[in-house]
This record gives structure tokens, C-alpha cells and sequence, in this order.
């Protein structure tokens, strides 16, 4: 039965015809052993043909479990193409398809890419990996959200993570319906997240200029531009034109991996005020690393290879030094860039001039998710209206 005929079959009468295939260590004469997977060829004729593929060498997977975790995507899209019964299928076979085709071969940021893996491997396998597709329910799930410990917004995106497994399981023709889509899940916070007041941000980089750099610059660079972790420690010197006075955004870099940045408006260039390129010019005049391709933020631990790691930066020199100025807020580098967003507004900047210096695609983002008033503008606007009266 061809595709477009099995198209027309309905779901409960269709057969399984889902191909596991068979998976064997083959001997080879010269160099290591390889698993080999062996399958058939349905043409729709009546006619198959056997074939063949060489998952990897028995080196590189030292049991059976992992050369079947290896094949797992292939088998996926084998049946698919060959039209297997789609409601036979395990959430777990849909998720290893869903990272070869949509995650390592789409245009997705690292970061975006490790958080879908986290979510996929920390929370959804572990409950939904062996279920089938049509035993996953939509109020079973509602209900299992509602059971795990963390900030909705955590679960809100457990949940759209999950339902993007499914659209995508529905575009392979895997299955029909999305049970997610129904699934109720609010995303609202249980608190504001953290942001400093300008006063903290002075008393932090007061505390951080009497300690060994480049964490002064660190602080000051992400406060004055908004850059996004990857992007503060993925700069090179190239990117910075001290004579157009900009910095260009060019790449994020994330657990030492280099990405694109996050989106298209991600990538536009960014302002380069004479005091953050004074700040700049004097750790390039004592840092080692000062070529053009050079990281902004070389570790001599890795010889100027590797940029130092954010979270070692932030746990072992900003931390300490916010708790020595004072400051009791739990500090991210998220934390600096939400910083920056409600500055620029409580400064004067405009909407649009704050939403550029983000770079973000809307300005509903900038306002909605970003910025926050800051405690002092807050008491001056209500003690106009005090004034007023």
C-alpha cells in the first residue's frame, strides 16, 4: 500500500507495519568492528528490496543499547516514509526524530537548542517516554503539570516544548491530533525578577573595581549594553569599533559552543557610549589577549582559547561582591540585562530606543517581560499625584 493510499485508510484500520529492523555487530577485516542496521524496502509493488546502514563502529557504541539509541531517528523517519501506523509509535522515538530533524538541523540558537534538550530530558522522558502517542491525554497531563514543583512559567514551557513534539509528530504524519494544545497551563510569575536600582549598580561595581578584573568590566559592560550572556562573553575585539563607536553582534557563545545570535534583530549592531569604550580601551591595555580575534573576556586558564565561563564569574567573583556591597538580591546575568531595559526607561529613552538597544523583535516584549519601574520613580509619580491634590 502506497503512502497517499494509506493516507485514505482510516486510523483503526490500519496495520502496523512500524519496522524495528534488525541490528548486528558485523566483523570487518581491517579496523574495528561496526553495528550494522538491515531493513527492507517496501516499494508498493510487492516488491522489496533489503538494505543496509552502518550505525557506527563498536568503539564509538559499546553495547547494543546505545547503537539502538543511535538508530532510533532513522527508524523513525524510515517508517514514516514507508507508512507505518502512526499510533504505535512511543513518545520517545517521535523526541529522538524531533532533535535530528528539528534541533541539530534547524536554525536554532545552542542555547535554545540545550533548553528543549533539558526540558525533553529532565521532565517529559522520564513521565511520557514509553507512552504511546494516542495514550498521551490531555487532561493527564494538565494534571501531572500541576503536580511538579517549580515556577508556572517553568511549566508553561514544559508544556510548549511538549506540544511542539507533538506538531512536529503531526507534520510526519506520525499522528493526527495534538492532546498538548488543550492542555491548560498559566505562565504567570509568583514574583517580579530581580533588577538593581542605580545605587546598587554603583555600590556593585565600587566593590568589584577593588577586585582583580575583568569583572568591573564584565558588570559595567552588560549594565550599559543589555547583552545577552552568550553575546557578553562570545565578543571578540573585531566586534568592537572603537572609531564608529558600536559594538557588533556577530555570535553567542554558550557552553562553549558558537551559535548565531538569538534572532534576526539580535544581530543588529549596538551603541558604544565614550565611557563604556573608555571602560573597554583599559582592560584591552592590561589583558593578554588583544587581537582581533581574540575574546573580549580571555581565560589565561585556557591560554586566551576560551572566554572565562559565565557561571564561574558569577558564583565565585559577582555574588560575593554584591553580598560585600550589600546587595540581597539573587543576581543572574539575566539579571543585568532586565537591569538595563528598566534604566533606559526610568531614564527617559523611549520605547522604541529601548527596545533597539535590546534588540528585540517587539516592543510588547520590551515593556511586558523586561522592564520594571524602579522603587524611587515609583514613589515620584505617585507623590506627583499627592502633590496635585
Amino acid at each position: 500500500m502506497t503512502q497517499t493510499q494509506l493516507n485514505n485508510v482510516p486510523y483503526a484500520l490500519r496495520r502496523e507495519r512500524f519496522q524495528n529492523g534488525s541490528l548486528k555487530i558485523e566483523q570487518r577485516k581491517k579496523g574495528p568492528n561496526v553495528w550494522v542496521f538491515r531493513w527492507r524496502e517496501d516499494f508498493g509493488n510487492g516488491q522489496t528490496v533489503r538494505r543496509k546502514k552502518i550505525v557506527g563502529t563498536t568503539d564509538q557504541l559499546r553495547n547494543k543499547s546505545a547503537a539502538e539509541k543511535a538508530i532510533l531517528a532513522f527508524k523513525v523517519d524510515l517508517n514514516a516514509t514507508n507508512g507505518a501506523l502512526p499510533t504505535v509509535m512511543t513518545l520517545a522515538e517521535v523526541v529522538e526524530h524531533f532533535k535530528l530533524v528539528e534541533l541539530h538541523a534547524g536554525n536554532r540558537t545552542a542555547r535554545t537548542r540545550e533548553t528543549y534538550v533539558s526540558y525533553l530530558d529532565r521532565y517529559i522522558l522520564p513521565k511520557w517516554g514509553e507512552s504511546r502517542l494516542s495514550d498521551v491525554k490531555t487532561v493527564q497531563v494538565e494534571r501531572w503539570l500541576g503536580s511538579l514543583e517549580g515556577a508556572p512559567a517553568t511549566k508553561s514551557k514544559i508544556r510548549a516544548v511538549m506540544s511542539m513534539v507533538f506538531r512536529h509528530a503531526m507534520r510526519y504524519e506520525f499522528t493526527n491530533v495534538n492532546p498538548i494544545a488543550l492542555v491548560r497551563q498559566s505562565s504567570k510569575r509568583v514574583s517580579e525578577p530581580e533588577i538593581l536600582e542605580v545605587s546598587e549598580v554603583r555600590d556593585l561595581l565600587q566593590e568589584l573595581k577593588g577586585q582583580p578584573e575583568p569583572g568591573y568590566t564584565l558588570v559595567f559592560t552588560a549594565v550599559v549594553t543589555g547583552l545577552r550572556r552568550g553575546e557578553l562573553f562570545g565578543l571578540r575585539w573585531s566586534d568592537i569599533d572603537f572609531v564608529k563607536r558600536r559594538i557588533n553582534v556577530t555570535r553567542s557563545l554558550v557552553n562553549g559552543v558558537i551559535g548565531e545570535p538569538k534572532t534576526s534583530y539580535s544581530r543588529r549592531p549596538i551603541p558604544l557610549s565614550d565611557e563604556l569604550a573608555d571602560v573597554l580601551l583599559a582592560w584591552k591595555s592590561v589583558t593578554a589577549y588583544t587581537a582581533d580575534g581574540d575574546w573580549v573576556f580571555a581565560s589565561p586558564h585556557s591560554f586566551g582559547q576560551q572566554p572565562y565561563w559565565p557561571d564561574s564569574m558569577l558564583y565565585k567573583r559577582i555574588r560575593p561582591a554584591a553580598r560585600a556591597a550589600g546587595i540581597t538580591k539573587e543576581l543572574g546575568w539575566h539579571s543585568f540585562r532586565r537591569t538595563t531595559a528598566s534604566l533606559l526607561l526610568s531614564s527617559g529613552a523611549s520605547i522604541r530606543t529601548t527596545q533597539e538597544i535590546l534588540r528585540h523583535a517587539s516592543p510588547t516584549m520590551t515593556l511586558g517581560t523586561y522592564a520594571q519601574s524602579v522603587p524611587a520613580e515609583r514613589l515620584a509619580a505617585q507623590q506627583g499625584i499627592a502633590t496635585l491634590l
